[in-house]
């Protein structure tokens, strides 16, 4: 089932409630990576997690702002139970690796920012309300300026000389 199928948006409340959502998931997706890069001894990755998610923080927080009275923070704790897959500005957590150059974590910032713009996209083209229609494009149109913001930001990264290079010693898992 797709996240848009799954979180379907029904009312503004509603609308508001899965924005604040995204949001907070980029935030602890990126949170996470950074602690990650922080272990793994990358700390130029690290930071740049750390500053991608102090962004989609700040644009959490404008979306509570917005909202007004309503707290969607409830909301949001409950469609995180009902989530059976990462939300979609969530950065890919299988196409990361602490060898990683910037390049590739800003890579992993635009695939989640275009995922984020083309879920509005959906809901603003899907909704009947004209309030779901006008407020999903406005949040479109907000994932659309951070599709180029991320853009901009990767013309200052050159392109690494290969992938990511190869370990002679794997992380193993524990599980």
């Amino acid at each position: 089932m797709s996240w848009l199928a799954d979180h379907a948006v029904t009312s503004l409340t509603g609308l508001l409630a899965v924005a604040y959502k995204i949001e907070v998931d980029a935030v602890e997706r990126y949170s996470l990576l950074a602690e990650s890069m922080q272990t793994h001894n990358n700390p130029e990755l690290a930071r740049l997690f750390r500053d991608l998610a102090h962004a989609e923080g700040l644009h959490a927080q404008e979306i509570r702002r917005r909202a007004g009275d309503f707290d969607g923070t409830a909301d949001a704790a409950r469609l995180g139970r009902r989530q059976d897959a990462d939300s979609p500005e969530e950065a890919e957590l299988e196409a990361a690796h602490y060898l990683m150059k910037p390049l590739h974590a800003l890579q992993l910032a635009l695939a989640a920012e275009q995922r984020a713009q083309a879920f509005f996209c959906s809901v603003a083209d899907s909704a009947d309300d004209p309030g779901i229609r006008s407020m999903a494009a406005h949040f479109a149109e907000e994932e659309a300026g951070h599709v180029e913001r991320v853009r901009r930001l990767l013309l200052k990264h050159p392109r690494p000389a290969g992938e990511v290079p190869w370990d002679p010693d794997p992380p193993q898992s524990q599980g």
